[in-house]
């Protein structure tokens, strides 16, 4: 058992959630501790496409900082 202390405005919070919802505060909080702990148990966006995330560079280190000059030569070189 676990004795849980709120400030008054987020257990007005969870009270009216759980009002609404039709559940008990007990279990609005349990499903709510579930849900965060499985959030945390599943690999997020990064950890999913990390070997992915320049695979095919262009070896260009300087992309961003020199975006408007490289296309700048992109369309000159097309025009040729």
């Amino acid at each position: 058992m676990i004795t849980l202390r709120l400030d008054p405005k987020l257990e007005q919070t969870v009270s009216n959630t759980a009002k609404n919802l039709g559940l008990t505060k007990s279990e609005l909080i349990r499903k709510s501790i579930n849900d965060y702990l499985d959030k945390l148990s599943k690999p997020n966006a990064w950890e999913l496409g990390e070997d992915l995330f320049g695979k095919y560079s262009s070896g260009q280190s300087n992309l961003s900082a020199n975006r408007k000059e490289l296309l700048k030569d992109k369309i000159k070189a097309k025009r040729k």
